[in-house]
């Protein structure tokens, strides 16, 4: 029930879906529970009598308390469950939730989204969804809600999370081309409104470029995600790239440039515009 999981929860409402929401910060709720959600005391009661159970954290260690400690999700989870994980985990822990879900008759569906929470308050994010059939058909109703599409990309829960680590590398990668470009047209005094303009037009037509390149020029208030966000997404990529032996040279140096932008207090920043600073910076220095 944080920055997405809250959005996501009110479009479950104007849908018609009665939910029960908990949240490590009780206050996170609140949102919701406006909105009629019912507020549960713990993951366990948030499970009881219903159809499906949707989590949304931060990470593995978010998810290693949520569902195996103490009143955890899922020792009450009882067989025939639907389960739906839409956080941006690890790829070693989907494939560890699959197999824990499998032994206890749990239906299993990946289903990490991209979009930023002002997409999420419009139901329009892209869903990546992974599973065997029945149980992805099961989760439909409750993701169409919250999406303008939904990918299938496979049976095992282990390619929707590969996918969204995949993805969200691109996005650093494209955040922190432009942020160097942006760089080189200041320095040969080009306005990067105007530069962005241009090159947006004539080569891209990409709202997504639009989009991230005014989040990195006007950075909002609140961040939509931050810089530590990135780097963790950063580092599962890698990870699970070892685990198949392969090495993304790319993906190594970008770890390196989100490890500076958080040792000089860059890690709470918007991603984006945090990215931006760090090209800003390097670019003065090199």
């Amino acid at each position: 029930m944080g920055k997405m999981g809250t959005p996501m929860a009110l479009r479950l409402i104007a849908a018609g879906h009665e939910l029960a929401v908990w949240n490590r910060t009780e206050g996170r709720t609140k949102p919701a529970i406006h909105e009629g959600a019912i507020a549960a005391a713990t993951p366990a009661e948030a499970e009881l009598g219903a159809d499906a159970v949707i989590t949304m954290l931060f990470d593995d260690a978010a998810h290693e308390e949520v569902l195996f400690g103490s009143n955890g999700l899922l020792d009450a989870l009882s067989p025939g469950s639907l389960h739906i994980a839409s956080s941006t985990i690890s790829v070693a822990l989907s494939e560890r939730l699959t197999r824990e879900h499998a032994r206890r008759g749990i239906d299993f569906v990946a289903a990490p989204v991209f979009g930023r929470p002002e997409i999420a308050a419009q139901g329009k994010l892209w869903i990546v969804a992974a599973g065997v059939e029945k149980a992805v058909e099961r989760a439909r109703p409750v993701l169409e809600p919250m999406a303008r599409g939904i990918s299938v990309v496979g049976r095992e829960p282990r390619q929707a999370h590969a996918v969204k680590l995949g993805g969200n590398f691109l996005i650093s990668a494209m955040i922190h081309s432009l942020s160097e470009a942006f760089v080189f047209a200041e320095a040969q005094g080009i306005a990067p409104e105007t530069f962005l303009e241009t090159v947006n037009s004539a080569l891209f037509q990409s709202p997504f470029y639009a989009a991230y390149g005014k989040v990195m020029l006007h950075p909002p208030e609140t961040p939509g995600a931050t810089v530590t966000l990135g780097a963790k997404d950063m580092r599962l990529l890698r990870e699970a790239a070892a685990e198949r032996g392969t090495r993304l040279s790319l993906a190594d140096t970008m770890a390196e440039i989100f490890a500076e932008a958080r040792q000089i207090g860059l890690g709470d920043e918007d991603w984006a515009a945090g990215q931006y600073k760090m090209a800003q910076r390097r670019g003065r220095t090199s």
